[in-house]
């Protein structure tokens, strides 16, 4: 079922609360979520909204895909599927500890 959706270019100002506030506009939100980043705390600038069901996902999409949220015009569309694999980076590092090479 395609129900949820990815919101972006959402203001930093937005919170979980105002969103779920705002799509309950087109329906039943089951979940709203602004994505922060882990380091700062701080909005990534986009989240994800899981309406009750497939008509009011296209309901949300039609209301407020280019409209206004906190001062921004946001973008709405069904939200895709993570890519896994090949297809995605690799989310490596340098590791941690104290690595000599003899």
């Amino acid at each position: 079922m395609n129900n949820k959706l990815y919101i972006g270019s959402l203001a930093y100002a937005t919170t979980d609360d105002s969103l779920r506030n705002h799509f309950a506009q087109a329906g039943e939100v089951l979940t709203a979520s602004v994505v922060m980043d882990k380091m700062t705390g701080r909005s990534r600038g986009f989240g994800f909204v899981e309406m009750a069901d497939e008509a009011t996902a296209q309901n949300a999409i039609s209301m407020f895909d280019g409209k206004e949220l906190d001062g921004r015009a946001i973008n709405v569309s069904v939200a895709r599927p993570k890519e896994e694999g090949a297809n995605r980076a690799p989310r490596g590092g340098f590791g941690g500890g104290n690595h000599r090479s003899y």
